[in-house]
């Protein structure tokens, strides 16, 4: 559907200037007045500038969107990359976090909602994901963070990422 649609105009555009331009050729072999034919004249070349306008955005637009898919693509193949060169660390990360939240004896639905606070995720969110209310998932984070001595949730993440995250080292931060 799209490119029907995007073919359309330039197709009216190029039909207006070859209807106008065979037009304008009657009218100068009938022996129409000049001023007649220099206005369908001016239509005509309208219609062709159109034309050329529309071709030419299309065809940047089209350039700029190639670019974008390289990106894209490009983007992606380094994430897998990185997925499958971390996947056996990220397994073991996985592993000792569950770990370490047994040791806190959190319940199992305290520990899953933990594991969506580590992710990122909202309250909101988290409530949703495991269809509970905003005010169990905010009691149960509160658990969390009692059972581990932790005070919140950027806390809870520096305890299992503050060691893998080493600064760069012109930084001078460790």
């Amino acid at each position: 559907m799209r490119m029907k649609t995007n073919l359309l105009l330039p197709l009216i555009l190029a039909a207006i200037a070859g209807l106008v331009m065979f037009d304008i050729y009657g009218d100068i072999q009938t022996g129409t007045t000049a001023g007649h034919v220099a206005v369908e004249v001016f239509v005509a070349i309208l219609a062709i500038a159109g034309l050329v306008s529309i071709l030419a955005t299309t065809w940047r637009l089209q350039k700029k969107i190639d670019v974008e898919i390289s990106r894209r693509e490009a983007a992606l193949a380094a994430a897998e990359s990185w997925r499958q060169e971390a996947g056996k660390f990220i397994e073991g990360l996985g592993k000792a976090i569950d770990a370490q939240l047994k040791a806190w004896h959190l319940t199992p639905a305290e520990k899953e909602v933990a594991f969506l606070l580590l992710k990122g995720l909202s309250i909101k969110e988290i409530a949703g994901v495991c269809g509970k209310s905003d005010r169990t998932v905010r009691v149960q984070s509160a658990a969390i963070y009692e059972k581990s001595g932790l005070g919140g949730r950027s806390e809870l993440a520096a305890f299992f990422l503050e060691d893998l995250l080493t600064a760069r080292p012109e930084s001078g931060v460790r």
